[in-house]
């Protein structure tokens, strides 16, 4: 494999809070929370209630009507964020042969939202048993299989190159970058538009965790409900979103000028093999992966200026990465401040990973640690530098993102400051 660097030029962001990157970052660096009761439809037969909701109008992001009825939520959020991306870059996509422009997209759970209304409605809200199809959106097809997803994106961006979904649980925005660089790194592509998207925010997917208990029934304070690595936690806000990336080779991005987020210097992936859910409390599995990124970007422990962690609020992942850093970065784990948000944007689950490289981005082009808001009084078992209620100034040259998701995957990217203009 050649050893070309992989360069962020270009991000887009639809995140609860404010669309667009600036909305994105104001809400992060202010330490504002963006999660509420639910609004899509009534939550009061559940036991979690609350939510991080984007507020989206299609329309009023670019997109016609038909193609509003052709896509699932989450396939606009991917389509809208993607031009973002594209727009930021300053890239001219035409001046590009269009076969070494490829997209990757990562979802966990592709089109629920999109499924989950055509069932109703062919359903006539579940009262029949036997449905009736023509009631169905013409292009309930789109729906079912994700890999829509990355075509619309391609379609939008006219790239004619390597496309693929990734689908790896709560790690997919985090593995469909890093999938990404690679093929950028081989050869494969020159351009990559990647990133994730999901909208998850359904009855089934509600019913789905109350059943295993894993998001808050903290139903009274939406606000204050997120609370990573605080004592009183009592599980994740669900949440919903988009960011995506315009990636290319560093070199061809030196050569235009263009103005360089970071450099994706490492990244690694593994699973525990152990449990559809469960975690091991050493974190082996997550240290693993910290260290091959760490390898791969030779980078040591003591180069990392900042660790964005998976951070979702359970007592079983916040004390496992807990153990998972004092594992792959020794005493250094001690002295590098950690912080999670999704304690202000909720967990999109296949989004958060992408939407959390695009923080960790800015944080070192702003030099700013987004705070852990709700974090007040620490689980003594989280006994890090977790950056509690107000964001933080000091230099960020480097930058660690780790994820963890269902069934076992454990995932890490090791971000470089990409210096400003490269020109």
């Amino acid at each position: 494999m050649s050893e070309r660097s992989v360069a962020i030029t270009g991000i887009g962001v639809t995140a609860p809070g404010g669309i667009g990157t600036k909305q994105f970052w104001s809400l992060l660096s202010e330490g504002r929370t963006a999660t509420r009761r639910i609004t899509f439809f009534d939550p009061s037969p559940f036991r979690s209630q609350v939510a991080a909701e984007v507020d989206f109008e299609p329309m009023l992001r670019g997109l016609s009507p038909q193609q509003e009825r052709r896509m699932d939520r989450a396939a606009q959020f991917a389509v809208v964020t993607a031009a973002e991306a594209v727009e930021d870059s300053g890239l001219e996509f035409e001046l590009v042969g269009p076969h070494r422009i490829g997209v990757t997209v990562g979802t966990a759970v592709g089109a629920t939202t999109g499924l989950d209304t055509e069932y109703r409605t062919v359903s006539d809200a579940g009262r029949l048993e036997l449905v009736d199809h023509d009631y169905a959106v013409p292009h309930l097809y789109n729906y079912l299989a994700p890999s829509s997803f990355s075509a619309e994106v391609a379609w939008s961006v006219g790239a004619q190159g390597p496309n693929t979904v990734v689908s790896t649980g709560c790690t997919s925005g985090l593995d469909a970058v890093g999938y990404a660089a690679e093929l950028i790194r081989e050869g494969s592509a020159d351009i990559m538009v990647a990133g994730a998207s999901d909208a998850p925010i359904s009855p089934i997917t509600v019913a789905c965790f109350d059943a295993i208990k894993a998001t808050t029934p903290r139903n009274d304070d939406p606000e204050h409900a997120s609370r990573p690595f605080d004592r009183s936690r009592n599980g994740f806000v669900l949440g919903e979103g988009a960011a995506m990336f315009v990636l290319e080779d560093t070199g061809h991005a030196k050569r235009r000028g263009a103005h360089i987020y970071a450099t994706i210097a490492g990244f690694a992936s593994r699973c525990n093999a152990f449990h559809m859910t469960g975690l091991r409390p050493d974190g082996r599995e997550m240290a693993e992966a910290i260290t091959v990124a760490l390898d791969e970007a030779k980078v040591d422990a003591g180069g990392i200026d900042y660790i964005n962690a998976h951070g979702s609020g359970t007592k079983q992942n916040d004390r496992h990465e807990t153990a998972a850093f004092k594992r792959s970065l020794g005493t250094r784990a001690y002295e590098v401040p950690v912080s999670s948000i999704k304690s202000m944007v909720g967990h999109s689950l296949g989004a958060i990973g992408s939407i959390e490289i695009a923080a960790c981005a800015l944080a070192m082009e702003f030099d700013v640690v987004p705070p852990t808001a709700n974090l007040r009084t620490p689980d003594p078992e989280c006994d890090l530098d977790y950056v509690p209620l107000i964001a933080r100034e000091q230099k960020v040259d480097t930058v660690l993102s780790v994820g963890s998701g269902f069934g076992g995957f454990q995932s890490a990217m090791v971000l470089t400051h990409g210096g400003g203009s490269a020109a």
